[in-house]
């Protein structure tokens, strides 16, 4: 047992758990196994029930009002000496042999006194026929005598069918108290083996977390190190298992984290695009090391009107399509190094160098003016404008959407940081935005503050 212990404590964990499902599965497939053998036993007693003594009750109970009603007609053929009622008695008759035919094609019914039954009723007409040959008076003696004869015979017949009736209920009863008791059999032995299987798999769950409970801390001890930014120098396992492996990439992972950390890339959620911060943070590192560089900042003209006129939903669809296009054109236009984010709303902000800005720019302004029609609907694209009405109810009209492009670069100027930027990439913007196309403005003053633009 001690040698079985210690080769269980050596398996992977994979193995372990593995070994742990595999009871539980087996246990599984007992239960699984009981349960359908309980139901095919109680599917045919059901079937028995519905094949055999549901219908048998159901034809014995026709054939004993299907008895009545041909004794009903003869009764008053005798009495209205009428051919309609003969007729509708012999129909009667005729129904009721179609009903015992009925009984002989249901299972298991050799036992049955059918043979009996079919006999009493061949001489129960006979009778009735009798009678009606002879045309006796209802007050006669003779007529006396055939009523008695007949009500005696119906009377057998209705009692073979009252016990042939009686005795199909009961054997409904019997199989039902029989699907009670399979019902209860089966119930207690699957929670018997279900509560077994369960007590095993919490045995089987504690061994295997004991045996592998310190590396677990270990690993815990590693997430606390990470989630207060301690990236180095974490815990490692000598485990040569699944937890090792885990360790490893415990390893890798903080690696992954730090480097995360620091470039602060805060993905904005609508374009998941590198957000403000991380705009900031690689235009300082470049501004810090002295790289040429080309900031455009770009916005989008008319998009507020075209909220208000299209809602909130499309609007959405035109940020994330000029996020796309951006991200496209810099695949195209641009170099390794190049960088595109979303600072929020539409703004949006390319990163390049001072030689790709103008091919990039014209890229991004030839494929925005075609992509963006295709927001607005027929009739406003046709007339080259959209309809809108001010808080004060006036009607104003709005152009289609543009696009302004501000580029700021440190060819001519030494700029300080992000804030410097910012305000320059502001001022272009707004000039950028007087005119009522897609353009783009470029910041051409020099340190000795001399005032260029185009």
């Amino acid at each position: 047992m001690k040698q079985t212990g210690s080769r269980f404590f050596r398996l992977t964990i994979a193995r372990k758990l593995l070994l742990g499902f595999l009871s539980c599965g087996f246990l599984t497939i007992l239960i699984a196994l009981i349960a359908l053998t309980s139901l095919r036993l109680l599917n045919q007693i059901n079937h028995r029930i519905i094949a055999h003594d549901v219908p048998l009750i159901d034809i014995a109970d026709k054939l004993s009002e299907t008895l009545l009603a041909q004794e009903l007609y003869g009764r008053r053929s005798f009495i209205l000496k009428s051919s309609e009622m003969e007729g509708l008695f012999s129909k009667r008759s005729e129904e009721f042999k179609r009903l015992l035919k009925q009984m002989r094609d249901l299972p298991d019914v050799s036992t049955l006194p059918l043979d009996r039954l079919a006999s009493l009723h061949e001489e129960y007409n006979q009778i009735f026929k009798t009678g009606l040959k002879k045309g006796e008076a209802i007050s006669s003696r003779d007529f006396q005598n055939l009523d008695r004869i007949i009500r005696e015979k119906q009377e057998e017949l209705i009692q073979l069918l009252n016990r042939i009736s009686h005795d199909a209920r009961e054997d409904r009863k019997e199989k039902s108290l029989k699907t009670l008791s399979v019902g209860r059999l089966a119930f207690w032995m699957t929670a018997g083996l279900t509560v077994g299987g369960l007590l095993m798999g919490i045995s089987i769950a504690l061994l295997i977390t004991r045996n592998i409970s310190g590396s677990i801390r270990q690993l815990k001890l590693s997430t606390v190190e990470i989630s207060a930014g301690k990236f180095d120098h974490l815990p490692e396992l000598p485990n040569h298992d699944e937890l090792g492996d885990l360790s490893l990439a415990f390893q890798n992972m903080a690696q992954r984290l730090k480097h995360l950390e620091e470039t602060s890339l805060d993905a904005n959620p609508l374009t998941h695009l590198p957000g403000g911060l991380a705009v900031e943070k690689v235009l300082n590192k470049r501004l810090k090391e002295e790289i040429p560089l080309a900031f455009c900042q770009l916005d989008l003209s008319y998009f507020k009107a075209f909220n208000d006129r299209y809602g909130y939903a499309r609007g959405n669809e035109v940020i994330q399509a000029t996020a796309k296009l951006l991200s496209e054109v810099l695949k195209g236009e641009g170099k390794e190094g190049d960088f595109v984010g979303h600072i929020g709303g539409d703004d949006f902000a390319v990163i390049t160098s001072p030689k790709r800005y103008k091919a990039i720019s014209f890229s991004i302004i030839n494929s925005f003016d075609k992509m963006i029609l295709d927001f607005y609907d027929p009739q406003d694209r046709e007339e080259g404008c959209i309809l809108s009405v001010t808080r004060q109810g006036e009607k104003v009209t709005f152009p289609i959407m543009t696009l302004s492009i501000a580029v700021v670069t440190n060819e001519t100027r030494r700029l300080q940081n992000h804030i410097q930027v910012g305000e320059i990439a502001a001022e272009l913007k707004a000039y950028a935005k007087s005119f009522p196309c897609t353009i783009y403005v470029v910041d051409r003053r020099a340190d000795r503050d001399s005032h260029q633009q185009d």
